[in-house]
């Protein structure tokens, strides 16, 4: 009677299996013994074991050295006397001689159930780094999705013993609400999200989340983060300051508008003023050399010779002045197209001076995502003294692949005062 009363240690052979529908850990217990402690540690050798697919079967030995404990992965459905328990059969072999009740508690561990939790944090104040003085309330609302695969770190971290699956998962969920928080109260300035667009940015701040909250599931709770969702972020936006931000943000916007109509009109002006200022030198000059042919033209009627009338000489040096101002106006004139000369030297071949550096360059800028130019060097240059372009402007000519910065042309450091050049040969 003793091997077969299931009142006394070591009775009737058991089937041990997990029948839980809905479970993360889950202790075997016979039928009927449910509050039981005696029983349920007294396993007949040669008992069945089945375990399922996706699941993991864990049996714990108290020995006087430690515990010890036999893994077995479904499926499996044997009885429990092969070699797939190596720590159980040195035991039983060892005390019991192979068919004596051994002492274990089993645990079934779900490897394949989904875990959901819900979460919502109430307003809290998120501040925008523009307008620290005016934070506004935001809410948040969203689940997570977490499942165990590495259940040996799993035991290493939780105790199967009287383990509560409601109570685990509210330890997840004061986690994920404090970090949330925290996070989301930081993003504008950690993340350069300003605090009106959070709503539109759902999808970015759930992965940035996920991404710093897979280590703390791993480590500190042995489990792993499917899914980390933000269903709503939510802005107040009956409360003052909500009000008082928009207002702000509104007129930041419209100055920066209006700052970048006034910097459109002075690049318009300065393209403008850059374009005729050639012609306008010639202009200037050309008036100057009239009025000396016309002082100088006067001489000819200047009575070199004592006489009455008319005096060839005078004429003669007034024609040969006008000739002389008007070769000079026609060199000035091409020298502002540049055209290069060439002078006669004698018992020399013809040799025209070599081209100034960057003369002939020009160069389109880039100012608040408008394009203007194209520009020569000189050009450039009075852009940058007049403070409409510095080094982070973006400049472009023909052969170049992209964009770039001016501080970052070679050819034009010198406008920013990088670099020393050579003054360049006087004119002949």
């Amino acid at each position: 009677m003793g091997l077969f009363d299931r009142k006394k240690e070591g009775g009737l052979m058991d089937v041990i299996r997990c029948d839980e529908q809905e479970y993360l850990v889950w202790k075997w217990r016979p039928s009927g013994e449910a509050n039981s402690t005696k029983k349920e540690n007294s396993i007949r050798w040669g008992s069945s074991l089945r375990v399922k697919d996706g699941e993991v079967a864990v049996f714990y030995y108290q020995q006087n050295d430690g515990t010890l404990m036999d893994y077995i992965v479904g499926h499996h459905d044997q009885k429990i006397e092969t070699a797939n328990f190596p720590v159980l059969t040195s035991i039983v072999g060892s005390l019991w001689g192979g068919n004596s009740p051994f002492q274990a508690e089993i645990y079934f561990i779900n490897l394949q159930g989904n875990n959901q939790i819900k979460f919502g944090i109430p307003y809290f104040d998120v501040a925008d780094p523009r307008f620290p003085d005016f934070a506004v309330p935001v809410a948040v609302r969203g689940d997570i999705t977490f499942n165990l695969t590495d259940y040996k770190q799993f035991i290493k971290l939780n105790r199967l013993i009287d383990f509560n699956l409601e109570s685990f998962s509210r330890q997840i969920k004061d986690v994920v609400i404090k970090f949330t928080k925290n996070f989301v109260a930081n993003c504008p300035q950690d993340n350069n999200i300003p605090v009106i667009q959070l709503e539109r940015k759902i999808v970015e701040i759930s992965d940035l989340i996920k991404s710093r909250l897979d280590s703390i599931f791993e480590n500190d709770f042995g489990v792993n983060l499917k899914r980390f969702d933000i269903s709503a972020i939510e802005i107040d936006k009956e409360s003052e300051n909500y009000y008082e931000f928009t207002r702000l943000t509104k007129e930041q916007q419209l100055r920066r508008a209006e700052i970048g109509t006034e910097q459109y009109e002075r690049v318009s002006k300065l393209s403008a003023e850059s374009q005729f200022i050639q012609a306008h030198a010639i202009d200037q000059q050309a008036d100057v050399l009239k009025t000396s042919a016309q002082s100088m033209g006067q001489m000819g009627g200047i009575n070199l010779g004592g006489g009455d009338g008319m005096n060839p000489a005078g004429m003669m040096m007034g024609m040969a002045i006008g000739g002389a101002m008007g070769g000079q106006m026609a060199n000035m004139m091409g020298n502002m197209m540049n055209q290069p000369m060439q002078a006669q030297q004698p018992q020399q071949q013809q040799m025209a001076p070599p081209p100034i550096p960057g003369a002939n360059v020009t160069y389109m800028i880039s100012i608040n995502g408008q394009q203007y130019g194209p520009y020569n060097m000189q050009q450039l240059q009075q852009l940058v003294q007049n403070g409409q372009m510095n080094n982070q402007t973006y400049v472009w000519k023909q052969g170049m692949a992209n964009w770039e910065f001016a501080g970052n042309v070679v050819e034009l450091a010198s406008l920013f005062g990088v670099g020393t050049m050579a003054p360049p040969p006087p004119m002949p």
